[in-house]
C-alpha cells in the first residue's frame, strides 16, 4: 500500500509540473508545447493519449520528432534508457540527418534543442562532462563545416549546451542554405568517477529528474 502511495504522489506531481521544468525540455521546445496547448504534465500526458498508444506516439514524434518517445515517457514518469558499461570515452554527442533539408531557422533551433538533450542525456549515462564543444553542420549540397569553443571549466547542463551550440550556430552565414544535418559533440571530457555512489532523487530544485 505504501508503494502504490508513493507512486499516486509521484504521478500527482507530473501532471501539475509545468513543462519547463521537465528535465531535458528547454525554452524552444517548451515554446512549441505551449502553441500545442501544453503547459503542464497533465497536459502532455492528454496531448499524448489521445486515442490508442500509437497514435499518442504518432502525434508526439509529429511535432517533435524522435523526441517524442522521451516526452510520452516523462508525462508518465517512466525511463527505460538502457544502462551502459563504463568506458573511457574521447567524445560525447549526437547528431540528426534530416529527412527534408530545413531551411527555417526556427526549425534549425528545435532540432538543435533536440540533439543538446540527447547530448545530455548520454553524459548524464557515462557520468562525465566536456571543456569543449562542437557544432557540426551539413548543407544541401553536402558541404560540411564545423565551429567549437572549449571553456575553461567542463559542462553537461542542457541549458549550457544548447546555448553554447546556439550561439556557434548564429556565427555560420547561412545565406539562405538549406541544412541536411545538425550534430553537437563534447571532447576534452572530464571521466574521473566519484568515490562513491549517488543515488539521485527523483525531485530536484523543483524539477523532475530522470
Amino acid at each position: 500500500m505504501r508503494c502504490l502511495r508513493q507512486a499516486a504522489s509521484v504521478y500527482a506531481f507530473v501532471e501539475q509540473l509545468p513543462i519547463e521544468k521537465f528535465h531535458g525540455i528547454g525554452e524552444v521546445t517548451a515554446a512549441k508545447m505551449h502553441s500545442l496547448g501544453i503547459h503542464t504534465g497533465a497536459d502532455l500526458k492528454m496531448r499524448s493519449s489521445l486515442t490508442l498508444p500509437q497514435a499518442s506516439l504518432t502525434d508526439l514524434t509529429h511535432h517533435f520528432g524522435k523526441a517524442g518517445h522521451y516526452y510520452y515517457k516523462i508525462a508518465r514518469a517512466e525511463d527505460d534508457r538502457p544502462v551502459e558499461a563504463n568506458r573511457v570515452r574521447k567524445s560525447v554527442g549526437a547528431e540528426t540527418s534530416f529527412a527534408q533539408d530545413l531551411s527555417d531557422v526556427g526549425q534549425m533551433l528545435q532540432e538543435l534543442e533536440i540533439i543538446a538533450q540527447i547530448v545530455e542525456q548520454r553524459l548524464e549515462q557515462h557520468e562525465t562532462r566536456g571543456r569543449t564543444l562542437t557544432l557540426k553542420v551539413k548543407f544541401s549540397d553536402y558541404q560540411q563545416l564545423t565551429r567549437s569553443k572549449t571553456m575553461l571549466a567542463p559542462i553537461s547542463e542542457l541549458s549550457t549546451i544548447f546555448e553554447i551550440a546556439k550561439t556557434l550556430f548564429e556565427s555560420i552565414e547561412l545565406e539562405n542554405r538549406t541544412i541536411r544535418l545538425l550534430g553537437i559533440f563534447l571532447s576534452n571530457l572530464d571521466n574521473a568517477k566519484q568515490s562513491q555512489a549517488i543515488q539521485l532523487p527523483l525531485f530536484q530544485n523543483g524539477n523532475i529528474i530522470f
